[in-house]
């Protein structure tokens, strides 16, 4: 856990042990009107399975939930958002070892650290293992996407993942699966939302070249192919989701493809 000043000053705020404090974290931050700050790490904590911590200004680490690998969930790959009363929601990606949470899940966590599962995938038609984080509308609703699951006879019978919306009531609904024809396979990052409901986001797969997506779902489950990357010039295999502008274009970037084969930084008009 780092600052770095505007004249590239850095301070280190926390060193993780690997211990009960957690370790590995793949996420970034989200900081309160106090300046806390929070985030997740993918191993470590009480049991093994990651945390989800806050670190006060002055560098304290409070592990606020331990993951034991259960029910309760595993190995969280994505950060977290915060609403209004300050509780906590973010994504577990599951277990690789067959044990307890196999296919991840949806959690909501209490300023206190009460934890309460929303969801939790079947690996099934619903979707299996998120690696990417959450986002919500106006309304309270939440929004996701899984790397894999949906339907199981594409992607070698592990499904090329889903995305999802979990209303303020509890309600779960899968609005696409992905993998069929061109839309795209593999989302592997999350989701941005508009005013209206519609909900834009990228494939690491899939397209009319292989080399993934940006795709966008209205509220009713309508799923548009907004862009195929070719591998070339363009770029190719997004990771990392997108950001949206008042005008309505999206930014992003590609982990292969371009000029030089490094990847891209990209502008999409609506």
């Amino acid at each position: 856990m780092f600052e770095v000043t505007p004249l590239g000053a850095v301070t280190v705020l926390y060193s993780f042990t690997g211990l009960k404090d957690g370790g590995n974290s793949a996420a970034g931050l989200i900081k309160d009107a106090n300046g806390n700050l929070y985030g997740t790490t993918v191993n470590g904590g009480g049991f093994g399975w990651g945390a989800v911590f806050k670190i006060t200004p002055a560098g304290k680490e409070t592990v606020l939930h331990s993951f034991s690998g259960g029910t309760d969930g595993a190995s969280p790959y994505a950060g977290l958002i915060m609403d209004a009363n300050g509780n906590l929601y973010g994504t577990t990606s599951g277990t690789q070892s067959g044990y307890g949470d196999v296919n991840g899940n949806v959690f909501k966590l209490t300023p206190t650290g009460t934890e309460t599962v929303l969801y939790t995938f079947s690996g099934g038609a619903d979707g299996a293992n998120p690696v990417a984080g959450l986002v919500e509308d106006a309304n309270g609703n939440l929004y996701g996407t899984t790397e894999y699951g949906g339907d199981l006879s594409l992607c070698s019978g592990f499904g090329c993942g889903v995305a999802f919306e979990i209303t303020a009531a509890g309600t779960y609904t899968v609005l696409h699966r992905f993998g069929a024809g061109t839309d795209g396979r593999l989302p592997l990052a999350g989701l941005v939302v508009d005013a209206a409901g519609n909900l834009y986001g990228t494939t690491n797969l899939g397209g009319t070249s292989f080399s993934g997506t940006v795709f966008e779902i209205t509220p009713s489950g309508t799923e548009s192919l907004l862009y195929s990357f070719t591998g070339g010039v363009d770029g190719a295999f997004p990771f990392a989701g997108l950001l949206r502008d008042a005008k309505g274009n999206l930014y992003g970037t590609t982990f292969g493809g371009g000029a030089l084969g490094n990847g891209t930084v990209f502008k999409l008009v609506p």
